[in-house]
């Protein structure tokens, strides 16, 4: 039985998703919640197996009592997001921050679930299944933590009474707090690494479905921006998402990441993200290695497919590095017996740190992985096969 709560600031929406999941003999809602504060609460109370989580709710938003949860709550949570861009970005940071997946309004509301009834359910009860109990033991998210703004008074405060070069006046404009944290984060930012020649022939691969965004998060941020070589990924997601994934990433990532576009050459020291409902294959012309986009049938009901964008990059041979993370299924597979019959070089997440253990499985039991590590040591692994 999958015990459930449902957080939306929405009566009506919180009714038809417990009219949903109390039809199904697998599911029973324990509880719901109106706003964010409350949903933080009754998660440490109730202890559910799954959240659904609304990214708009009053008092405290999805995205901050999100933050909470995973840092003392970790729970498997699935959020209801509008497909507008703010409500894309703010899914895109949830994923970031370890919410195993979305469902989207269509049109601004799920009022009328009977065409997406289905996908609700099966998403829940993958989602269920995840693995997040590694999630609240990795540090806060800067961008989440709660800002102590100085006081506009005559008084000073023991921060306000330290010296300060020069010291502000009144109405001086102040320091953005977010700013700042921003040029710590740069700061802190992989320093460059020592590559050989070898590395500017390497091309890496990395292929990636359910828990995908925050496992990149890990990975690409850990890349110095002199990488040798190009990065292209597949991220099982819808259109629309992905264009905000790449552009989050470049905000905290030292080297250059951007959603893909057909035609591009791909340079050094970037990521390519393949596009929403959009194959990405990648056409080697001698020394050029370009992106070809295109909206043929989906594979394995996915588009973009990492089988499509393994099998484009197989003929490079030893010269791969393709990376394969957490997801749920076995897209990759069939594509990575090419890539190791060509001399390509295969790295896999280890099943601990997998969010769903579904891909990376299937690459590790069919015998095709050279090295299977921690999400932490991903990004290592794929420096020290370029440099090989």
């Amino acid at each position: 039985m999958i015990r459930v709560l449902i957080a939306d600031d929405s009566a009506f929406m919180r009714k038809v998703l417990s009219d949903v999941f109390n039809k199904e003999p697998d599911f029973e809602v324990v509880g719901t919640a109106a706003d964010g504060k409350e949903t933080v609460e009754r998660v440490k109370l109730l202890k559910p197996d799954l959240l659904t989580l609304d990214v708009n709710m009053p008092v405290m938003d999805g995205i901050n009592a999100l933050a909470i949860i995973m840092r003392e709550q970790p729970t498997p949570t699935v959020m209801i997001s509008s497909l507008t861009q703010k409500g894309t970005d703010a899914t895109v940071k949830a994923l970031g921050l370890g919410a195993v997946d979305f469902i989207s309004k269509k049109g601004g509301s799920i009022s009328r679930v009977d065409d997406i009834e289905d996908e609700i359910l099966a998403k829940c009860r993958a989602a269920a299944k995840a693995n997040v109990r590694n999630i609240g033991t990795r540090p806060k998210s800067p961008v989440m933590r709660r800002v102590e703004l100085p006081i506009k008074s005559g008084l000073q405060t023991e921060r306000d009474a330290k010296p300060q070069e020069p010291t502000p006046g009144v109405f001086a404009k102040r320091q953005n707090p977010l700013l700042q944290r921003k040029e710590k984060a740069a700061a802190a930012k992989p320093a460059a690494v020592t590559f050989n020649s070898a590395g500017k022939k390497k091309l890496v691969a990395i292929g990636t479905s359910t828990g995908g965004p925050q496992a990149l998060q890990k990975v690409i941020t850990r890349l110095p921006a002199n990488l040798p070589c190009g990065v292209v990924v597949v991220q099982h997601m819808p259109a629309g998402f992905t264009k905000s994934l790449a552009d989050r990433l470049n905000q905290i990532s030292a080297i250059a990441v951007k959603e893909a576009e057909n035609d591009e050459v791909i340079e050094p020291g970037h990521v390519y993200i393949a596009p929403g409902n959009y194959h990405m294959r990648i056409s080697l012309t001698g020394a050029e290695r370009k992106i070809i986009l295109g909206q043929d049938p989906p594979v394995g009901n996915h588009r973009p497919a990492v089988n499509v964008m393994y099998d484009s990059v197989a003929p490079i041979g030893r010269d791969l590095v393709a990376v394969i993370m957490t997801g749920m299924g076995c897209d990759g597979c069939e594509g990575m017996k090419k890539i190791k019959a060509g001399g390509g070089y295969s790295i896999a997440q280890n099943e601990d740190t997998s969010v769903v253990y579904g891909m990376p499985k299937a690459v590790v039991d069919a015998g095709l992985a050279d090295e299977i590590r921690p999400l932490e040591d991903i990004a290592k692994a794929i420096v020290e096969a370029v440099n090989k």
